[in-house]
């Protein structure tokens, strides 16, 4: 039986066994009253060893009674004791050695990606990170948001901490991490964090939430990558909804789609990949990964959509293709494994 059971148990039967008490001694002793009967049995139970309310010395069977009450009572109430003790000490270790071995997992991480805030935006993050295969560390301070994000995301790695705190943010591996994404509800932690990531890893990709778009130049030049209005987004998918309702329909199947999470994602052909110089029909994304290619962009070019498959590959190149999850992270890695050195 799980510890909570047994505690709930134990509480019933030590009520049990006040109202028996309670009702024994008002059968046995008539002309007690109901309240000095509670009383009796509570100072009996406890020992406390004050006079008796209930007239007991005398009558065999409230002496008989009393000494049955006693036994089975003080069993069950060191029974309750234990359980609650229990309670307390296995969920202090259990979470102890939870956060150690939460900490040891995201000391190996590297690549990964960090969620600052877990509320209304953080969970759709999480979520979407999460069925495109991705490695994630949310920072949360609030117990009950985490346990909210933890039933979207299975075997989340968290820290239940202030994002805002360096410390923090080191234990989170952000000197490995791949990217980071802020979404405090505060633009001025929002801000913080940016600049502090950006001070502690050059090479990280920052995404930050907004509220007032003022401070969209102050964020850009703090370090982020990207910065994201939610009502601007919002306000353009009620746009989008009224004027290509198909189109927009057609996204969202695709984005809630179960069978297979097809997803448009890119893959990256760096300056140190043996691909350089091949083709696009030399990749066979279609045929290795069955990926659809909608458009590729050159390093400090615009995006082509629909490029030529004869088109060779001379630069640095990012490919936007469509297909599953699954498929663009083994394409993802074979690229990877192109690379020189």
């Amino acid at each position: 039986m799980e510890l909570k059971k047994r505690i709930y148990l134990s509480v019933l039967l030590v009520i049990l066994v006040i109202l028996g008490g309670t009702l024994g001694y008002y059968i046995i002793v008539p002309e007690a009253d109901l309240m000095d009967c509670l009383y009796m049995t509570v100072i009996s139970l406890t020992t406390v060893g004050y006079g008796e309310v209930v007239r007991v010395s005398g009558n065999t069977a409230a002496e008989m009674f009393t000494i049955c009450l006693i036994i089975s009572g003080m069993g069950v109430l060191l029974y309750a004791i234990s359980m609650v003790t229990a309670a307390i000490i296995e969920g202090e270790l259990t979470g102890a050695i939870r956060k150690k071995r939460m900490l040891k997992k995201i000391k190996g991480l590297t690549d990964h990606f960090i969620v600052c805030g877990g509320g209304k935006t953080g969970r759709p993050v999480l979520a979407e990170l999460s069925k495109n295969q991705k490695r994630i560390v949310l920072i949360e301070k609030g117990t009950e948001t985490i346990e909210q994000c933890r039933s979207v995301v299975d075997d989340l790695l968290f820290l239940e901490a202030d994002a805002t705190d360096d410390d923090v943010l080191i234990s989170a591996g952000l000197e490995r991490a791949a990217g980071i994404i802020i979404t405090l509800p505060s633009d001025k932690d929002n801000l913080y964090i940016t600049m502090t990531a950006r001070m502690m890893n050059d090479a990280i990709r920052i995404i930050t939430r907004m509220t007032n778009r003022k401070l969209e130049p102050k964020l850009i030049k703090a370090g982020a990558d990207g910065v994201v209005s939610p009502n601007m987004i919002g306000a353009l998918r009620l746009a989008s909804e009224m004027i290509r309702p198909t189109a927009v329909d057609f996204l969202d199947q695709m984005l809630r789609s179960n069978q297979g999470n097809l997803r448009i994602n890119q893959l990256s052909i760096t300056d140190r990949s043996q691909l350089l110089g091949n083709t696009i029909a030399d990749l066979k994304l279609r045929k290795r990964f069955s990926l659809l290619l909608l458009g590729i962009k050159e390093k400090g070019g615009d995006i082509e959509f629909d490029p030529a498959h004869d088109k060779k590959i001379s630069t640095p190149t990012d490919f936007i293709v469509m297909g599953r999850t699954d498929h663009v992270e083994e394409a993802d890695v074979w690229l990877k494994k192109q690379c020189r050195g």
